[in-house]
């Protein structure tokens, strides 16, 4: 019976997931961006270390576009009208969004630059 439940359980991040991607660019501009980012890590031969971390950031934005896309649909469905304060809502959670892909960025610009010049270095 508890299998069953955490079966569902997956069943329905699934569907969520599948959801934003149809959905909404923004999380399909990130997942190509993370595709993107570990055939880069692969071809500079990141060690674990670094592969853990790009892997980390890169889930980070990726679940902060779900939060952001969830908390954007929860006011939707609370007010259609424009009002400041929905307003304020969804600049902070798109917020949330920017500091975490700014922060992967950064973090995969160390990352790879460090990389790229041990790899040309040997």
């Amino acid at each position: 019976m508890k299998m069953r439940k955490l079966a569902d359980s997956f069943k329905y991040a699934r569907d969520g997931i599948k959801k934003a991607f149809v959905d909404e660019r923004n999380f399909r501009i990130h997942c190509v961006a993370a595709v993107l980012v570990v055939i880069l890590g692969i071809i500079l031969g990141l060690s674990l270390v670094e592969f853990a971390v790009i892997i980390f950031v890169t889930g980070f934005v990726l679940a902060a576009e779900l939060i952001n896309t969830a908390i954007e649909n929860t006011v939707n469905m609370i007010t259609r009208e424009y009002s400041e304060e929905a307003k304020l809502i969804k600049d902070i959670s798109a917020g949330f969004v920017l500091i975490a892909a700014v922060t992967a960025a950064f973090v995969g610009v160390f990352i790879f630059v460090g990389s790229f010049f041990r790899l040309i270095g040997e």
